[in-house]
C-alpha cells in the first residue's frame, strides 16, 4: 500500500482533548477501509503565517499513513466537511519516518534551557548592547572624561 504522511491544522479554540478524539476519528475511518497508521504526533498550538478563517493559532497534528487511496480520499472528504480542521494536506513518500519529526525535535531543544544566561548565549543581560554607565563619557571637546 502508499505510504502517506498527513497534518492537519484543528482550529485554536478546540481542546486537545478534542483534537485526539478527531485524530482517533479518522484513524477509525482509515482502518475500517483498510489502511493503518503507522505513527501520530500532536504538535501542539503555534502560530499561523496568516490568518485563517480568523484564527490567529491552531493545533498541529502529523499521521503517518499506510492506505489505501481510497480510504485516505475519504478521510480527507471528511475533512473538509469539519468545521474544527482549518486545513489539511497529503504528502505520498517513498518510506515513513521512525524518528520523531523535525517538529518534535525542534521543541525538545527549545525546552532544554540547561546553558548559562537561560539560553541567551551565555551573557545575562542577553546582548551585546552596553548600558549607558558602560560607556565612556565624553567632554564636550570630543575628549574621553573619567
Amino acid at each position: 500500500m502508499p505510504l502517506y504522511e498527513h497534518v492537519f491544522l484543528a482550529r485554536q479554540d478546540v481542546t486537545s482533548q478534542q483534537v485526539e478524539e478527531m485524530t482517533a476519528q479518522y484513524t477509525q475511518v482509515l482502518t475500517s477501509q483498510g489502511g493503518e497508521v503507522k505513527k501520530t504526533e500532536y504538535w501542539g498550538v503555534k502560530p499561523l503565517a496568516y490568518r485563517i478563517n480568523k484564527n490567529r493559532k491552531a493545533h498541529y497534528t502529523l499521521l503517518n499513513i499506510d492506505a489505501p487511496a481510497a480510504a485516505v480520499a475519504e478521510m480527507e472528504r471528511q475533512m473538509g466537511i469539519s468545521e474544527d480542521i482549518l486545513r489539511f494536506m497529503t504528502i505520498k513518500v517513498e518510506e515513513l519516518e521512525e524518528a520523531p519529526s523535525a517538529m518534535l525535535q525542534r521543541r525538545d531543544r527549545d525546552d532544554r534551557d540547561d546553558r548559562p544566561g537561560g539560553g541567551r548565549g551565555g551573557r545575562e543581560g542577553g546582548g551585546f548592547r552596553r548600558d549607558r554607565e558602560d560607556r565612556p563619557r565624553r567632554s564636550e571637546s570630543g575628549q574621553e572624561a573619567n
